[in-house]
């Protein structure tokens, strides 16, 4: 939920730049995000801005952003509409005026009295700029604190579909406009040691930054012009970063090596910031917002903020708490059901050729948040003869180049929370699989990743307990043999076994001195075991239909 304003000088960049920080232990992983708030509060958000939050709410951890339809909105979509039907006509047979009248009448919202599983709340009103990183969307530091860092800029980026609409063209060039104003009216030129490219998010949207000057003005600024695609985002093409650069872009990704060399850092910002860099030279700001004199700092929270409600409102909510403490109380628990022990109607039927155990030596890849990216890295994506012996070799590249000579087939890997976030990418299973192993164990895992798991016949398990008792054992800056060492260790074979009774949704992991613990899993259930044993979801599909 928002409260207050977005102050001039921010951006719908800095609200995902600021949750992304704030709530960064898993509060919305695999969740739907509904942002919400006061009609004042809505009309601060341009649809621009809502556009880049709900982009970006992937990266935070969401299965999706979904902001309401309110009257800001129907006036975008009217526009969009009216835009199309004077100047795409292909666009217009399905982005039209009579489509968005029966949208209207069924607009997409929350049931009266619906249920959230939590709530987050942020008040826009105290929010600054931000910056994402280095490396991780996970870590955002205000602007004004790294601008005293004086931290070099080498390459900029306007770039990708999350932030180079017009408007944000807009905003790029207006930071080299006013700039010039200072400059007898000539548009300054970015320091020779900076690389700055832009690219529209679509070719409509470059075209209306060329005719609104703002396109040419990058140009005469030094500003490199790319295609209209995908591109440095997502580390093909011009522009990657090269060992020990560092980059800015507005872009909604900055993991590891995702834009070039893993020696690299990246930052990101919104569309001025990167701009107002790129012509510093540094990490700046445009100056356009101005820190109130009573400011202390971003207010947030988490849990269900106080609101007035009715006497029928409050009763249900009141229902609704009791119905959720009668459903906790009358479920059995794990030692009252029996399940893992024996119990017959406990266990899990085995789909034919499925194995009913799995077993292995734990390596253990000390990290959570750990992207596609860094599992395969995304250089390798778009090639579709990579050969498996090839794929192996690069799995976990970008993570830690030693996993290649670490890991072994057979092995069971296992990793920190949110294990697969990022882009959408088979390889990221099948990688694993080239490298010969059947199983990862994760305390939690991005839903995109576990369902490419199942998709490419990749197993993957949740054992929160595990991750803990490892790092709780191998600390963190200890080496392979346990000693202390000056740096992270990222990889690790354990010593450690895990064996997988899928029948008794049980695993039992037997530590390097002989001791051995249990835990209860997730069902693996029939049909997904099915889909696993005939080699992932397209052989499924293939054999259903007799091809």
């Amino acid at each position: 939920m928002f409260t207050g304003t977005l102050p001039e000088g921010t951006t719908g960049k800095d609200v995902i730049a600021a949750l992304c920080g704030f709530f960064k232990n898993d509060e919305v992983l695999n969740h739907a995000i509904e942002f919400t708030g006061s009609e004042e509060t809505m009309r601060s958000l341009p649809i621009d801005a809502r556009l880049t939050i709900a982009n970006q709410s992937t990266e935070w951890g969401g299965l999706s952003g979904l902001f309401p339809i309110d009257s800001m909105l129907k006036a975008w979509l009217r526009a969009k509409a009216t835009e199309y039907a004077l100047y795409d006509s292909n666009t217009a047979k399905r982005f039209n005026h009579q489509r968005l009248d029966e949208l209207f009448k069924n607009p997409l919202e929350a049931d009266k009295g619906a249920k959230y599983a939590k709530y987050l709340t942020l008040n826009l009103s105290t929010l600054c700029p931000y910056v994402s990183g280095p490396n991780s969307v996970k870590v955002a530091t205000p602007l004004a604190e790294l601008e005293s860092q004086n931290i070099k800029v080498d390459r900029a980026y306007v770039i990708s579909c999350t932030n180079s609409r017009r408007s944000d063209l807009a905003a790029a060039a207006r930071v080299f406009k006013e700039a010039a104003k200072k400059n007898n009216n000539i548009i300054p030129k970015i320091p020779d040691h900076v690389n700055f490219y832009i690219a529209a998010a679509s070719l409509p949207e470059q075209k209306a930054a060329e005719e609104q000057g703002d396109w040419q003005a990058l140009l005469d600024a030094g500003a490199q012009d790319l295609p209209a695609a995908c591109g440095a985002c997502i580390g093909l093409g011009v522009g990657l970063l090269e060992p020990g650069e560092i980059g800015i872009s507005a872009s909604n990704r900055n993991f590891k090596a995702r834009m070039g060399s893993r020696e690299a850092q990246a930052y990101l910002a919104s569309p001025e910031v990167v701009a107002a860099s790129a012509l510093a030279g540094k990490i700046s700001g445009p100056g356009w917002y101005k820190k109130p004199a009573d400011w202390v700092g971003v207010e947030k929270s988490e849990g269900e903020p106080f609101a007035k409600k009715s006497v029928d409102e409050a009763l249900e909510a009141i229902i609704g708490r009791l119905d959720s403490i009668i459903h906790a109380s009358s479920a059995p628990s794990l030692a009252e059901s029996g399940a893992g022990e024996g119990n017959e109607d406990t266990l899990t039927k085995l789909y034919p050729g499925f194995p009913e155990k799995i077993k292995g030596e734990i390596v253990f890849c000390d990290a959570d948040n750990l992207n596609t990216d860094g599992i395969y890295p995304g250089k390798y994506t778009y090639q579709d003869d990579v050969p498996a012996k090839k794929m192996a070799e690069v799995c976990m590249e970008n993570f830690d180049p030693a996993f290649r000579e670490l890991a072994k087939p057979g092995d069971i890997l296992v990793s920190g929370f949110n294990f697969g976030c990022g882009s959408s990418r088979e390889q990221a299973a099948t990688a694993i699989l080239a490298k010969g192993i059947p199983l990862v164990i994760a305390g939690s895992f991005g839903n995109i990743f576990s369902r490419n798991s199942i998709n490419n016949a990749l197993m993957g398990v949740e054992v929160p307990k595990l991750i803990h008792r490892l790092r709780e054992v191998f600390t963190t800056s200890s080496s392979q043999d346990g000693k202390e060492s000056g740096e992270k260790v990222l990889t690790r074979r354990t010593g450690w076994t895990l064996e997988w009774d899928v029948r008794r949704s049980k695993v039992t992991i037997t530590e390097s001195d002989g001791k051995s613990w249990s835990q209860k899993v997730a069902e693996l259930p029939p049909n997904v075991q099915e889909v696993i044993a005939s080699g992932g979801l397209e052989k499924w599909v293939k054999a259903q239909i007799g091809t």
